[in-house]
């Protein structure tokens, strides 16, 4: 991974700093969920042997289900939705991508690793990408990004927690693709699970080639399964994916919970005089004057935080864990 890219986690860093194990830290620093689905048994040839047509459908069919995808579009599942965002410039005809920031940084990275892109402030660009809910302002958009844009990408990874405001429904459309991520809201990031939502011929875009006579050769480039490659997600993130997007009982159970939690983060924080900007129930985004003081008081403290290079003002915590409170108080200034 390149070092100029921006990310939470790097708890090693924090630790080779500030000292301590891993096991002495809570770290806030990533919106991902820290009561994650319990995996349960994963059968031992899940492990052994290649995974199997009958377990990617299964998932597939889990998928559509729990996102109410339409028919008309295509699930497309790979390790993780960062294998998918890298691959997103392929879908266009690499000259120019327009993503409002701040935002996640990864899509800004895949266009200019593809494109040789410096700027990504061009409205008029033919590919638009947002993430929905922004991260970190949570910030959700509405249908008028639907613009003539030939193509507009919906990072949807946060938007499990607010599932009323997906746009799926517009997956069928073409020139539309959904970003699904499955680490953030069951807390299994390290299962590496991602899905592309979208018509078919989205994701499996043409090059129109004009010929010395006039006319001109429509030529297929590879679909996102040819370019993902054959057995793209493990079998046991197969099992355990299936079977955790079947539960919509512990779904809906979670959402309650991560309200709550997000609400009693933003009441400790605001005691302790910071100021709440935004946010999804997964993640919150505060004003505290000076991030970079508060997130060493906060590791002095063995929590690790998210600050930005884009703000001098802005902290990010995700939610702690059940036993984790208590350690975030004692820390906080």
């Amino acid at each position: 991974m390149s070092e100029t890219r921006d990310h939470g986690g790097g708890l090693d860093t924090a630790i080779a700093i500030y000292g301590g194990t891993r096991a002495d830290w809570v770290d806030l620093s990533t919106g991902i969920n820290p009561v994650p689905y319990p995996i349960g048994d994963v059968a031992p040839d899940a492990w052994t042997a290649l995974p199997d047509r009958a377990a990617h459908d299964r998932l597939i069919a889990a998928a559509r289900s729990f996102w109410a995808v339409p028919d008309a579009a295509s699930v497309v599942a790979a390790p993780g939705a960062s294998a998918l965002i890298a691959r997103m410039p392929e879908l266009t005809d690499f000259s120019g991508a327009y993503i409002p920031g701040p935002t996640y940084n990864e899509h800004a990275a895949a266009f200019a690793a593809a494109l040789k892109l410096d700027g990504t402030g061009d409205p008029d660009a033919p590919t638009h990408i947002y993430v929905h809910p922004n991260n970190p302002t949570g910030q959700l958009w509405d249908a008028t990004i639907f613009g003539p844009q030939s193509l507009t990408i919906i990072d949807e990874s946060f938007c499990d927690v607010t599932p009323e405001a997906s746009h799926i429904a517009r997956a069928p459309e073409q020139g539309v693709v959904v970003l699904k991520s499955f680490g953030k809201f069951w807390g299994l990031a390290g299962l590496r699970l991602g899905f592309a939502i979208a018509a078919p011929d989205t994701l499996a875009p043409v090059d129109v080639v004009e010929l010395g006579d006039g006319t001109s050769e429509v030529i297929p480039r590879a679909t996102m399964d040819d370019m993902l490659g054959p057995w793209a997600v493990s079998g046991p993130a197969l099992q355990i994916a299936a079977r955790a997007l079947e539960d919509t009982d512990w779904a809906d159970a979670t959402r309650t919970r991560l309200a709550h939690d997000a609400a009693r983060l933003d009441a400790l924080l605001s005691k302790a005089g910071a100021s709440v900007v935004g946010g999804t129930s997964l993640f919150r985004l505060y004003d505290v004057g000076d991030a970079a003081a508060w997130q060493d008081r906060l590791a002095k403290g063995h929590v690790w935080s998210r600050i930005f290079p884009y703000s001098t003002s802005w902290l990010r915590l995700g939610l702690p864990a059940p036993d984790q409170w208590d350690q975030l108080e004692a820390a906080l200034p």
